[in-house]
């Protein structure tokens, strides 16, 4: 959820119902601003709070990256 206005680029921003925003997801479930190519941010100095928060390396991060990664 998108609490705080931190420039996030409007095409990686979607509205639920609500009126809620919250960072774009792809149709696997990754976040739309990540570089598939280097698995790093492509927004990385406009991230929203929530990321700022997540401790890279850190236990939730591994935890969402294994969560996401493609079933063989």
């Amino acid at each position: 959820m998108l609490i705080t206005e931190t420039g996030v680029p409007e095409r990686f921003i979607e509205t639920d119902q609500w009126g809620g925003r919250t960072m774009a997801r792809l149709d696997d479930g990754w976040c739309a601003a990540l570089d598939r190519t280097t698995m790093s941010c492509s927004i990385y100095e406009k991230r929203p709070f929530i990321c700022r928060e997540f401790e890279m390396g850190g236990y939730e991060c591994i935890e969402e990256r294994t969560a996401n990664e493609p079933k063989a």
